[in-house]
C-alpha cells in the first residue's frame, strides 16, 4: 500500500484534544510524530500550534485522503472565517506515494511543505530521508514537546 503523510496542527481550544481525536479517526495508521509547538506564520495575531505529522499505508486516493481531511476538520467544528487565521484543525494532504496531483482544491505533494518547519521537522522524524537536502527557513520558533 502507498505510504502517506498527513500534517495536522490545532490552535484553538484544548488543542491536544483536537489531535487526539483527529488521529483516532484516521484509517490505517502507521505511526506519528512527537508533538511540536510553533508560532503561527502569516495571518492575524494568534496564539501558539501544535503540530505532528501521521503516517499512513493505505489505498486511499487524494481525493479520498482530502475528503477525510476535512472529515476531521468539521469533526472539530473548524470555522473557515479568516484565511490563514486560528483553528481548531487544520489536516493538510502532504505526500502520497509515486502520485501527484495539481487540481485548484488540492495540490500533492504539499507546495508550501519544505517551506514550513513546522511540517518538516516532524516528517523527518517518520521519514527522515525528506530532511536530506531540506534547508530549514527559521520561520518562528518551532519546539518538540512531546511524544506522541
Amino acid at each position: 500500500m502507498p505510504q502517506v503523510f498527513l500534517g495536522l496542527g490545532s490552535n484553538l481550544g484544548d488543542r491536544m484534544k483536537y489531535l487526539q481525536d483527529a488521529v483516532n479517526g484516521i484509517p490505517d495508521l502507521v505511526g506519528v510524530s512527537g508533538v511540536y509547538e510553533t508560532d503561527p506564520i502569516g495571518g492575524p495575531d494568534q496564539n501558539k500550534f501544535l503540530n505532528i505529522v501521521a503516517e499512513l499505508d493505505t489505498n486511499l486516493s487524494p481525493r479520498n485522503l482530502l475528503d477525510l481531511a476535512q472529515m476531521l476538520e468539521a469533526n472539530a467544528n473548524r470555522l473557515r472565517e479568516v484565511h490563514w487565521g486560528p483553528r481548531t484543525l487544520d489536516v493538510d494532504v502532504l505526500w502520497v506515494e509515486g502520485q501527484e496531483v495539481n487540481e485548484p482544491d488540492l495540490i500533492v505533494p504539499h507546495p508550501r511543505m519544505r517551506d514550513r518547519a513546522f511540517v518538516m521537522m516532524p516528517l523527518g522524524e517518520l521519514a527522515p530521508a525528506f530532511l536530506e537536502d531540506w534547508n530549514d527557513p527559521e520561520e518562528g520558533q518551532v519546539n518538540r514537546i512531546a511524544d506522541w
